[in-house]
């Protein structure tokens, strides 16, 4: 120990009073020496962070090399026409649920590429607007369930554009689903038939993080998702004829410390949906990343107290069994995929060091990046309390997910090439997903819905590369010319997915055909009561 890493505190002894005024006997105060870390010059994971950056580097000249060779990526593939801005199957679609459509190709005359334009314009004509509520949002940062003036804000921006709501085309429900910051805003053409025609959900975000504020840009998702939907209304009112189907446009609250689109799920916000799509801010355009599954877990554990001096043997340590679970997760580790995650906490471990702690418990996060695999990794994980418990001799109360759990992100590939085409038709050239690496991989709860109905969850950059999400630097960028620009390429790219699959009937099937192969619609709410 040497003067530059250590410094302490003197004791000094003092006379104190107590609160009746009396001299209390000299007390030597505490004394405290502070330890710099050996590292403290560097940042913290600095090495990992310039390994990751090298592999991240390499994927994308892997893709660039497959790019410029002709070798791309089925995510990157693209018709002619789709180079152009045009699509398949103008005409009635119809619900691959509900028989095969009967589209045809679009060709130069078609009409798509007009309707098109007409997105192109809306979102640029509202651009002032759009930008004015993404940096309110941004200067108004609200925490999960608490979004009252970015929800607010949303609705009336769809009240001012068409105010006429008497129309019963265009109706809004908020609050909606039980949730008071939720909103529901319906969009059908002039000849919907469910029987016949598709519905897609396009889904804002606005929920900031506490004491950063916007540090995962959810303003930028607010705002994409909202100049979606109207570029979608101003073509209907343009030419009632320019698609046949219904658009749904939900705020989904508290994405960030719970899973609100779990709750709006149970609440039936998915049930007649054939397709959900939304877009989220990042560092680089990437058409896809792992998103893995998360799962919360506590267990608190009750043994027995006793003096811990003079009759430890009378006691039973429900630390040991915390300190055991800690220590079996920890080495568990080793024996599961590099994409899984365990994080955890001893929340309790007690109450005074000359007690046998009787109570201790847990707080644990567990993720993994599919949910079959999230759903084994539970199983370990309890089986280790469990263990911990039996070893300790002492009681276990293990309690999943308090808040809903989060399933991993499946991506509806035929709908993906969609968004990859429209972002290439606005300048935004999306690396392939693989280009980030898996260890980058977070939590969403849109993975939920993705389970439930096919879907898409792209990346759209507003910030340098490497700036890490849940940041302040982030946070910043949010409220940038970059991220007004991402906000309203991505609501163009939402709105024109969102047409191609509510006019292509061949676009429809293709992504019902990868959902069902890629395990078709999953009981989410009871996909871990089996355990």
């Amino acid at each position: 120990m040497t003067d530059a890493n250590a410094q302490g505190t003197a004791a000094h002894t003092q006379p104190t009073s107590d609160s009746s005024g009396r001299t209390a006997p000299n007390r030597p105060a505490a004394t405290t020496r502070h330890y710099d870390a050996p590292d403290a010059d560097c940042v913290r994971g600095s090495e990992y962070s310039e390994i990751l950056a090298l592999e991240t580097e390499q994927r994308k000249r892997a893709a660039e090399h497959r790019r410029k060779h002709g070798h791309t990526h089925p995510e990157q593939e693209r018709s002619h026409g789709e180079r152009h801005g045009h699509g398949k199957g103008h005409g009635k679609g119809h619900s691959p649920h509900r028989g095969h459509g009967k589209g045809h190709r679009l060709d130069e005359d078609s009409g798509l590429a007009h309707i098109r334009r007409d997105l192109a314009e809306s979102v640029a004509t509202r651009a002032d607007s759009l930008t004015a509520i993404l940096k309110a949002i941004h200067a108004h940062p609200e925490t999960a369930y608490e979004e009252y003036f970015a929800s607010r804000t949303l609705v009336d921006a769809v009240r001012e554009a068409y105010p006429n709501l008497s129309n019963p085309n265009l109706s809004i429900e908020y609050p909606a689903f039980g949730l008071d910051t939720a909103f529901k805003v319906e969009l059908t053409s002039a000849d919907y038939d469910p029987a016949k025609h598709r519905t897609i959900a396009i889904l804002s975000e606005y929920d900031a993080l506490p004491g950063i504020g916007h540090g995962c840009g959810h303003n930028v998702i607010a705002v994409s998702g909202l100049g979606a939907f109207l570029a979608l209304a101003d073509a209907l009112a343009t030419g009632p004829e320019a698609f046949s189907g219904r658009v749904l446009y939900y705020g989904t609250p508290a994405e960030e410390s719970d899973a609100g689109k779990e709750l709006m799920a149970r609440a039936g916000a998915f049930e007649q949906v054939d397709a959900a799509i939304m877009v989220h801010p990042y560092f680089m355009d990437v058409a896809d990343q792992a998103w893995l599954g998360r799962r919360e877990c506590r267990v608190t554990y009750r043994g027995v107290s006793a003096h811990a001096s003079s009759h430890p043997f009378m006691g039973r340590n429900a630390l040991d069994a915390a300190n055991l679970a800690y220590q079996g997760l920890g080495l568990l580790r080793q024996q599961i995929p590099g994409s899984d995650r365990i994080h955890a906490i001893i929340d309790h471990g007690g109450d005074a060091p000359n007690l046998i702690p009787a109570a201790a418990s847990l707080h644990i996060n567990i993720r993994s990046k599919h949910a079959p695999t999230l759903r084994a990794l539970s199983r370990r994980v309890e089986e280790v309390l469990r263990g911990a418990a039996l070893m300790a001799g002492v009681s276990a109360e293990v309690t999943w997910d308090s808040s809903p759990m989060t399933m991993p992100v499946r991506t509806n590939r035929p709908l993906l090439k969609r968004w990859v085409s429209a972002q290439r038709s606005v300048g935004r050239h999306p690396y392939p997903p693989g280009t980030v690496s898996d260890t980058l991989a977070a939590s969403t709860d849109f993975g939920n819905v993705s389970l439930r109905v096919p879907g898409i969850h792209p990346l759209i950059q507003i910030a340098p590369e490497g700036t890490g999400m849940h940041t302040v630097e982030f946070a910043h960028c949010a409220d940038t010319p970059a991220a007004v620009d991402a906000a309203l390429d991505a609501a163009f790219g939402l709105a024109s997915v969102a047409l191609d699959f509510l006019i292509d009937d061949e676009l429809a099937q293709a992504v019902r055909a990868d959902f069902e192969a890629s395990g078709g619609a999953v009981d989410v709410e009871g996909y871990f009561s089996d355990m």
